[in-house]
């Protein structure tokens, strides 16, 4: 073969399926291979997959075979291509993979991509493997650190996963099983990395994880760390102009946590915070450890420690017996707690989770229309906040190029989409926008200036 061998990945899910994907991408570089964004281009497809829901799995099956079609035709001019699928489905369903989808010839768990390197080599033999087993060794000790090059492609805010697992073993979710237990990455490994990120112009950091405030890591003393300590650490690696952390879970939010908003002012001023559902008997049946009244106070808490604060949050609606009253109760908490947004969704029942045993399973056209309700319902306060935020001015990291000539965008503090006509030398740096405009999906504004980042003349950038 001429030439480096093509690379691409596709991501579908949440954000930690996005950095395990860039992870991946910069592990596989240290091996010859290089990014394709084209499918069609590419020696190695990998799938990095979700099994949060039911359709996401069907869609990776129709989508192996559409590889396994472009896999065939590419044998037929004599090229070989290689097919992997990494992430949750892969854990959850493993030799499966291989007995429904021919055209694979790696499954790779979601805590095991480091071996992608050495699976690959053996694919090349011809074997067909399955790595799900939940490995002894740290992945993150093993993954090549990506490049300048690579880091600066992928734009100037970056996910960060420092926490991954789950050991709350909510009723209706698959990540304790396809995750694992919690566990936590040491504060200084995740700090030197968004020191590495920092240095190649990322601005924000997301830190991410399935439970991430649930951080239970070590500092360099060896000492525990909760989430809060670690949020105080990388508020102060230089160049990093804004912080942010999702998800998390309510019985995790602790006076740390609430202190870390008050006392950091990169930190933004929002917080995405599920609480699936507004009706007390719901939460119990959920296993969700905490009442619709807690909920509430935690918000409240976290308003009056950093007044100006905006929550969003996840809802399922048609969970196993939930009633018209229920989910009037849902209705009601998303008005109570203020929400400016939600990610809702209708109850699907996951394969080995107790609520997919549970009685009383919604009819779909019940579920489908409570679910069209509440849509409507936070598309109403979303519309109501985007309309406040006319005249205010925010600090807008500009990340990309805009949907018309002459525009950059990027995301307010409160990751709302934001509009601007600005010159193209501006790509990656915070710029100070007066809002000037409310559209369907987006702000826009006007540049005010420019906001300086203190740490970026100290670090060189």
């Amino acid at each position: 073969m001429s030439g480096p061998r093509k690379l691409h990945v596709k991501s579908f899910g949440c954000q930690m399926n996005v950095y395990d994907s860039h992870r991946m991408a910069d592990t596989l570089a240290s091996e010859g291979y290089v990014e394709t964004p084209t499918l069609e281009d590419a020696d190695l497809i990998i799938l990095n997959t979700c099994n949060i829901r039911e359709r996401a799995v069907d869609k990776v099956y129709s989508e192996l075979g559409r590889m396994r079609d472009h896999k065939q035709e590419a044998a037929r001019v004599g090229r070989s291509v290689k097919i992997a699928v990494a992430g949750c489905v892969a854990q959850a369903e493993g030799e499966e993979i291989l007995r429904r989808a021919s055209g694979v010839d790696v499954v790779v768990g979601s805590q095991n991509y480091h071996r992608l390197p050495e699976m690959l080599v053996r694919a090349e033999r011809g074997e067909r493997l399955v790595d799900t087993e939940f490995p002894k060794e740290d992945k993150f000790d093993r993954l090549a650190a990506p490049r300048r090059d690579a880091i600066r492609a992928r734009g100037a805010s970056a996910f960060v996963t420092v926490q991954e697992g789950c050991d709350k073993f909510c009723t209706f979710c698959v990540v304790p099983y396809t995750r694992g237990i919690e566990v936590s990455r040491p504060v200084e490994k995740i700090a030197a990395e968004v020191a590495n990120l920092a240095a190649a112009g990322v601005r924000e950091i997301s830190l991410i994880g399935q439970n991430v405030n649930a951080y239970h890591g070590f500092d360099e003393q060896d000492r525990p760390a909760k989430l809060a300590q670690l949020l105080h650490r990388i508020a102060a690696v230089p160049g990093i102009a804004r912080l942010r952390y999702t998800t998390s879970h309510p019985c995790d939010v602790d006076d740390t946590l609430i202190e870390a908003h008050r006392d950091i002012p990169k930190l933004a001023p929002h917080l995405h915070l599920p609480v699936q559902s507004g009706s007390d008997r719901i939460l119990a049946a959920m296993k969700r450890r905490h009442t619709r009244s807690d909920y509430l106070a935690i918000v409240a808490r976290l308003r009056a420690a950093k007044p100006g604060i905006a929550f969003t949050s996840d809802f399922i609606v048609g969970f196993p017996g939930e009633s018209e009253e229920d989910f009037g109760d849902t209705l009601a908490l998303a008005e109570e707690a203020g929400l400016v947004g939600a990610y809702c969704f209708s109850y699907s029942p996951r394969p080995g989770t107790p609520a997919a045993e549970m009685d009383n399973q919604i009819p779909e056209d019940v579920k489908a229309q409570r679910l069209q309700i509440l849509q409507a319902a936070i598309a109403r306060r979303m519309t109501a906040f985007n309309t406040q935020c006319q005249g205010r001015t925010f600090e807008v990291l500009l990340e990309k190029h805009g949907r018309m000539p002459g525009q950059l965008g990027g995301r307010s503090p409160y990751l709302q989409p934001v509009q601007v006509q600005a010159p193209p030398e501006m790509l990656g740096e915070m710029a100070v926008i007066k809002i000037t405009g409310i559209g369907p999906n987006s702000l826009f504004g006007e540049l005010a200036g420019a906001a300086r980042v203190p740490e970026l003349a100290a670090a060189g950038g």
